[in-house]
């Protein structure tokens, strides 16, 4: 199981580029796509979902190049797009039974799959109740239950955890992490923590651009050496902030604690701190190019 993602552009009007030379290749496990806004991650998974055509590059899975097959990538993808729409109307039961129908399933093949889904994303009890009353939370389970139905190789699923809160977003970390086994899933968030607990591999995108593809670990080994926590009075901290990239912040007692990414010590009385995966970001996101010509 092989998805191969070689030089990838996408120009939309205007000159504007999406995308630019973006490479990847992937088997099976967690691929968490960790980019700010704006940065072309949703670009990058409607491409590979065969709803937008790159400009030039190609993308070929287990070997077949899926603009001119996409039927072969088709049969075996799972998407959870960022804007997912339901039917308000319809209970998660009719609108998953609906949805396996467009997909092909057979009904006696679908019943017994959209039981096992709505187990798996616990909305078990609540599998008769009219969508249009679910909470956010809710919603994007059905959204997961959807891209499953039917059991896919490969799963996308974009910016799952916006706009849910902190018990929803755990849950649906979880979700994704037991999901993996012997399939490719394609996380893309702009959160950090999203990505910390459930990605085995992360590729950094800016601006169009792939900044960098590792392990976390690799990651992390980056940038060891390069986070500083430093005390200073919290009339310094404005100042500070503008000529060093500050991660967060903590008010004590005897000032605020900032904690730093930075090639070298910021003062001489910072001192090492070891790195997480957001200080790696920050550090690699602030080195991107600021265009994409």
């Amino acid at each position: 199981m092989e998805l191969i993602i070689d030089n990838v552009s996408k120009q939309y009007r205007g000159d504007v580029w999406g995308l630019r030379d973006f490479s990847l290749q992937l088997g099976p496990g967690i691929l968490g796509l960790l980019g700010p806004n704006g940065a072309g991650k949703s670009t990058v998974m409607r491409i590979i979902a065969t709803i937008t055509r790159p400009t030039s590059g190609t993308i070929s899975w287990n070997g077949a190049d899926i603009a001119r097959q996409p039927d072969n990538l088709r049969r075996v993808l799972g998407y959870l797009p960022q804007d997912f729409g339901v039917y308000p109307n319809l209970n998660a039961v009719e609108f998953l039974t609906y949805l396996a129908a467009v997909k092909g399933l057979d009904r006696m093949q679908a019943r017994r799959r959209i039981e096992e889904l709505l187990q798996l994303v616990n909305l078990t009890e609540a599998a008769y109740r009219p969508i249009g009353g679910f909470s956010g939370g809710m919603r994007q389970r059905v959204g997961i239950a959807q891209a499953l139905l039917n059991d896919p190789h490969l799963l996308i699923v974009d910016e799952p955890t916006v706009g849910l809160d902190p018990e929803e977003r755990a849950r649906f970390r979880n979700l994704i992490a037991d999901l993996a086994g012997k399939r490719i899933v394609m996380l893309s968030t702009h959160i950090v923590s999203d990505v910390e607990a459930t990605a085995t591999s992360i590729a950094l995108i800016a601006n169009g651009r792939l900044l960098r593809h590792s392990l976390p670990e690799e990651l992390l080994q980056a940038v060891a050496g390069k986070v500083w926590g430093w005390l200073l009075p919290s009339d310094e901290l404005t100042a500070v902030r503008q000529t060093h990239r500050v991660v967060n912040t903590i008010r004590r007692p005897d000032g605020a604690f900032a904690r730093i990414v930075s090639d070298s010590a910021p003062h001489p009385n910072a001192t090492p701190l070891p790195p997480s995966l957001e200080d790696a970001y920050l550090y690699f996101v602030a080195q991107r190019p600021e265009t994409t010509p």
